[in-house]
């Protein structure tokens, strides 16, 4: 697949299609993949912790999750084709997952959110197969009671694509550190996904998802808890923008 690298993160130029295919491709071959969706906070994160920095530089799929990135991607001429985001996944392809028989289990949320996201998921999707759903304890991956209980659970199940929400960086790093002992194809950090579907969280109306204004929702959804993280350490990415624009700039005078 077309690479390209911004931010020192190896960006996969794909849809939703190839999305689908690279799915089905990893079922098929019972590989043992992760996918990164790749946000602005992500990429501010990516500079200060090395861990996480080490989870991209292996994923198997990273895609660009938010339109800042887009633009970005646009306004450094590299431009990227299409925003895919853990949200957007079960919605855009739940119709595939039916026709595929690709199955599916949810880890992450609160108790009885997984659950409730898959019973409204299946009224759309009456035919998808969810073949398992968890709600971890808090500080469940400091647990190693808790993460073999997760492991048995899982391995039990034996679902196609593991879909984990429990915010980043921790999602992404408990897949990292157990995907190869669970053995399944596919794993992918979802983040709200789940509290999303339940409607546990209402979703910012599709013309701001369209417009990058998506953040700004969810911000006044949680404003104590999110302002940090938007108005202060998201900020950086301005910064590392600007710096790569530069670069770049310089690169093709030359």
């Amino acid at each position: 697949m077309n690479k390209i690298k911004m931010f020192n993160i190896n960006f996969d130029n794909i849809t939703f299609h190839d999305l689908l295919e690279f799915i089905i491709d990893a079922k098929k071959n019972k590989k043992k993949t992760y996918i990164l969706t790749c946000n602005v906070d992500h990429v501010v994160q990516t500079t200060k912790d090395k861990e996480f920095a080490e989870i991209y530089s292996n994923a198997d799929l990273v895609v660009a999750d938010g339109v800042p990135i887009i633009w970005a991607s646009k306004l450094l001429k590299k431009p990227l084709k299409q925003k895919i985001s853990g949200s957007d996944i079960l919605p855009v392809l739940g119709n595939e997952f039916e026709k595929h028989g690709i199955t599916l289990f949810f880890l992450g949320a609160a108790e009885r959110v997984a659950q409730k996201a898959a019973e409204n998921l299946k009224i759309q999707f009456p035919n998808i197969k969810i073949v398992g759903c968890y709600s971890p304890s808090y500080g469940f991956e400091k647990n190693e009671e808790e993460n073999q209980k997760i492991l048995e659970m899982i391995k039990n199940a034996k679902p196609d694509v593991l879909m984990v929400g429990v915010g980043a960086p921790k999602q992404e790093k408990w897949i990292y550190k157990y995907y190869k002992q669970y053995d399944v194809p596919v794993s992918i950090g979802v983040g709200a996904t789940f509290d999303f579907i339940a409607g546990k969280v209402k979703r910012a109306p599709m013309f701001m998802q369209k417009i990058g204004l998506e953040w700004f929702w969810r911000f006044l959804q949680e404003p104590r808890r999110l302002f940090k993280r938007y108005f202060v350490q998201d900020s950086i990415f301005l910064i590392l923008f600007f710096k790569e624009f530069v670069s770049s700039y310089f690169k093709g005078a030359k």
